[in-house]
Parts: C-alpha cells; sequence; structure tokens
C-alpha cells in the first residue's frame, strides 16, 4: 500500500456555485487548496482528479428521476422543479449543477476506490461531504451525497463493515437515510440539536430498523458546546462504538461548521478542537480500521476565509503524516491570495490559541449537565442495540 495520502481536487470544483448571496461561497474551496499549496502539502500527497459519477453511480443512491430533474435544471435552471428541492433559497439551480454536482460525487467515490484497492491508506476529498441530500431530492445545500455514493460503492466493491462518522455541525440525515436498514453501515452523527438546527432530525431515538437496528448513532449537543462538550461527546461515543464494529474503511465527514465563528448554527468549537478531532479519526483509523483505510471529507463551512481554509488544510496534513504546526505563521502569498479574492484580511497562525482539553467519560458523569445528558440519551438509545453497555 502506498505510503502516500490522496487529495482529491479538480479546479472544476468551484463550478458548484449557487450564487453570490448564497452562504455556501466556492471560494471556500479555492482558498482551502490555495493553503495547501502554501504549505507545501501538494507535494505530500498525492494529488489527483477523478471521473464524475456517471448515471449508474448516481443511481447506487438517488433515483432515476431526481438525476434526469437535476440534469435538466442544470441545462435550464428557469426550469427547475421544486418538488424534487432544486430552485428554492437552499439549492438554487445554476447552469452545470449536475457537472459540477457529480464531479464532487466522482471525486469522493475516487478517493474510496483509492483507499479499497490499497493505492492509499487514506484519502481526503475535503470538497465532498455533502450529506443532507436524499435520493429523491437536493436538501441543505446539497445536490448528490457524495458520502453516500462513495459508501455504495465500497459496498458494490465488496466491503461488508463500513463506518461514517460526521461531525458537521448539522445531522447527517441523507447518509443516515441511504443506509437506515443496513447492517453493512455504522453511520455516527455528532451535531447540534435537532431543537435548534436544520434539518431538525438526528434525534438520539433514531437508531436505524430492520436489519439496521443499531446502526444509526446520534449525538445531539447543546446549543453552545464549546471544546470541552464536544470533544467529551466525541470520545465517549466514537471510539467504543469503531472498537466493536471494526470497520473495513472509515469515512469520515468534517463540516467546519461547528465554529464560533460559523454564521449559520450555535456551537462554540474552535479550529484547535476540529484539529483534534481530525487527528482522533486518523488514530482510530489506524487502531481499528483494516489497513487504516480512511476517506476523509469537508463538509459545511461559512466562515470561509477565517475557518474553512485552515481546518480543511489541517485535515489534509494529519492524513498525509505531514501535520501542519498550528503555531505556524502562514504564509503572506496566501494571505495576499485571500485579499485579492475577498478583499478580506485572512487569519495569521494556524490556530485560535486553544489548548483543548475535556474531561473522559469513563471518569464518571454528572446526570444534571446538559452535555452529559445528550450523551447518556445517546448511549442508551444505541448501545444496548450493539450489545454495548450504555
Amino acid at each position: 500500500m502506498s505510503g502516500r495520502a490522496q487529495l482529491m481536487w479538480d479546479e472544476a470544483v468551484t463550478g458548484y456555485d449557487f450564487g453570490s448571496s448564497h452562504p455556501m461561497d466556492p471560494v471556500r474551496l479555492a482558498l482551502t487548496m490555495g493553503l495547501v499549496r502554501a504549505y507545501g502539502l501538494d507535494g505530500a500527497v498525492d494529488v489527483r482528479s477523478a471521473k464524475s459519477a456517471g448515471d449508474s453511480t448516481l443511481r447506487l443512491v438517488h433515483r432515476e428521476d431526481y438525476v434526469a430533474a437535476v440534469r435538466a435544471a442544470s441545462a435550464d435552471p428557469g426550469a427547475a422543479d421544486q418538488a424534487y428541492g432544486i430552485g428554492t433559497v437552499d439549492d438554487p439551480a445554476f447552469a452545470g449543477m449536475h457537472e459540477a454536482s457529480a464531479l464532487i460525487a466522482g471525486l469522493s467515490v475516487g478517493a474510496a476506490e483509492a483507499v479499497w484497492r490499497g493505492e492509499s491508506a487514506h484519502a481526503v476529498n475535503f470538497t465532498g461531504g455533502l450529506h443532507h441530500a436524499m435520493p429523491g431530492g437536493a436538501s441543505g445545500f446539497c445536490v448528490y451525497n457524495d458520502p453516500a455514493l462513495a459508501i455504495a460503492r465500497l459496498l458494490e466493491l465488496g466491503a461488508q463493515r463500513v463506518a461514517y462518522v460526521d461531525v458537521d455541525v448539522h445531522h447527517g440525515d441523507g447518509v443516515q437515510a441511504a443506509f437506515w436498514e443496513d447492517p453493512r453501515v455504522l453511520t455516527v452523527s455528532l451535531h447540534e440539536h435537532p431543537r435548534t438546527l436544520f434539518p431538525q432530525t438526528g434525534w438520539p431515538e433514531e437508531t436505524g430498523s430492520g436489519a439496521g437496528e443499531g446502526g444509526a448513532v446520534n449525538v445531539a449537543l447543546p446549543a453552545g458546546t464549546g471544546d470541552a462538550g464536544w470533544l467529551r461527546a466525541f470520545h465517549a461515543v466514537v471510539p467504543e462504538l469503531l472498537e466493536d464494529f471494526r470497520p473495513q474503511v472509515l469515512v469520515t465527514q468534517h463540516g467546519a461548521d461547528t465554529h464560533f465563528e460559523d454564521p449559520l448554527a450555535h456551537l462554540a468549537v474552535s479550529l484547535d478542537a476540529q484539529r483534534a478531532v481530525m487527528e482522533a479519526c486518523h488514530e482510530l483509523a489506524h487502531t481499528y480500521v483494516e489497513d487504516g483505510r480512511w476517506v476523509a471529507l469537508g463538509g459545511g463551512g461559512y466562515a470561509v476565509v477565517d475557518v474553512v481554509p485552515r481546518s480543511w488544510t489541517h485535515l489534509v496534513g494529519i492524513a498525509a503524516h505531514a501535520p501542519v504546526d498550528p503555531e505556524s505563521v502562514i504564509p503572506s502569498s496566501w494571505r495576499d491570495e485571500v485579499y485579492a479574492r475577498t478583499r478580506q484580511l485572512g487569519p495569521a497562525r494556524m490556530t485560535d490559541g486553544r489548548t483543548p482539553t475535556w474531561k473522559p467519560w469513563e471518569d464518571g458523569y454528572d446526570p444534571a449537565d446538559r452535555l452529559d445528558q445528550a450523551v447518556l440519551a445517546t448511549r442508551r438509545s444505541a448501545f444496548p442495540l450493539r450489545g454495548l453497555l450504555a
């Protein structure tokens, strides 16, 4: 197996553009790749593109009529059929929508294929992680569900155990829905509580059904949760599940919108805690996953200058076994690029100046604490279904 991670990239992904007034500005992708290059990480990974997802691949998750509707809206945005969630405020139709969405999906599928075939232990597609798209409709800024498509492709190739861990601030509802009854897939989502945030799903009682009962695990975090609580919840749930499940591939989604500067949500997580979870996912892959197979995806994130590029550059560095020093001064060439593209001043360092700590779950819990109540609700709902102690 190659020692170099793969980084999936194609300049054409910036065509995934809902318009100048939409929060999901594709400049976040361009600036992330620019920061990756500024740190020389493009020399520490194999940077490659992949074929766009074709119809047969898209149909692993999406309905044929929905793909046809996306194609039609892509050719004529004015004719978008809102019954499919396109042409809406969240998911405006735009020219080339199918092509850009299928490319992002193809990059995630290509990452999964590379890891499964042993071309590399780790692969990153920070342009992906579009976890809200449903089989028959767009949702939450997501047209095609690339994480679900990557997992479906792994199953098609013969995988019997795939774990998906989603730490975006929003519930990974589309991926959960795709594998709700499939015992081969374990989906774990840590997200802001559905009472206070889209998509209003991801309650701890959502645990899968049929053969997939116990295959969905949801941690609904109170609004305002910061570094200590976020890390405590992650470590109270994820490692034990992965140790038990022993996946053949770990797929993770690293939406940067948990950050305290993100304008669309209400958690208070720092870049340093995001980096700590990325490092934990990397370690868990090497500890519990066959051959350390790890596919890491991006996701949400709407502080497009200050947060997203730094967060995902850390992700690339970790996957490449070449982590970026948090205290390092960001190269001035990248800050010049930021100003040229956005007329904003870029951040100066790769840290928020935090040193996150958390109390391990094994040390006991406080039944009156809202964060601990959330973790308890998850463990009591899901863990017994997997034969684990709550």
